[in-house]
């Protein structure tokens, strides 16, 4: 399980907790970590994106570097 899956897992929690709720400050409450949860599965994704970016970049770069000093 992804740190991203796991917060969705948390956010969705917290909605069927909200949605259980009786009292309204409760039901705020579940709602605001819900939002809260999803903000930091978007940004998990995004890092993990920008990594395996970062990641291929970087292998790209070794290869160009290795094939210049073959050239050589």
């Amino acid at each position: 399980m992804t740190e991203a899956e796991l917060f969705r897992n948390r956010a969705a929690h917290d909605r069927e907790a909200a949605d259980a709720a009786t009292l309204d400050p409760v039901r705020d409450r579940h709602l605001r970590s819900a939002a809260v949860w999803t903000s930091m599965a978007n940004r998990s994704e995004r890092v993990a994106e920008q990594r395996e970016r970062n990641e291929a970049e970087k292998a790209a770069n070794r290869t160009a570097e290795y094939a210049n000093r073959i050239a050589e």
